[in-house]
């Protein structure tokens, strides 16, 4: 991990899952790590604080959580988690298979695609 450290990573995993059901299998604090590596300073602060003003109530549960929904805290993040769980991204190590399996997006090019994360500084 670049950015996160392992309490916030632990909260990006518990946020993604809550708002994508199914998604914290795949890894999704690994992307959303990525992702915060290579965005502007101003950016990565504000995301950063998004999942920092989200982590104790999504810590209480999805009720707490949808309290937040309307706000630019709550896009950001829930748009990172949509992100990374629905590019079919799985991290590396974990044994699961992606978004595009589980909603059956098997269109003759999307099975032929080899998914190449490196650019993103995963391997």
């Amino acid at each position: 991990m670049l950015i996160l450290d392992p309490q916030r990573s632990e909260a990006v995993r518990r946020l993604c899952e809550l708002i994508v059901p199914g998604s914290g299998r795949v890894g999704p604090e690994v992307y959303i790590d990525a992702l915060l590596a290579r965005m502007p300073d101003e950016q990565r602060a504000f995301a950063l604080c998004a999942i920092e003003a989200l982590e104790q109530p999504a810590a209480a549960g999805s009720a707490a959580l949808a309290s937040h929904a309307a706000t630019p805290e709550f896009m950001l993040v829930r748009a990172l988690a949509c992100e990374a769980f629905y590019s079919d991204f799985v991290a590396p190590g974990v044994d699961a298979t992606g978004a595009w399996e589980e909603i059956d997006f098997n269109t003759p090019l999307a099975t032929r695609l080899a998914k190449d994360w490196s650019y993103m500084g995963i391997s």
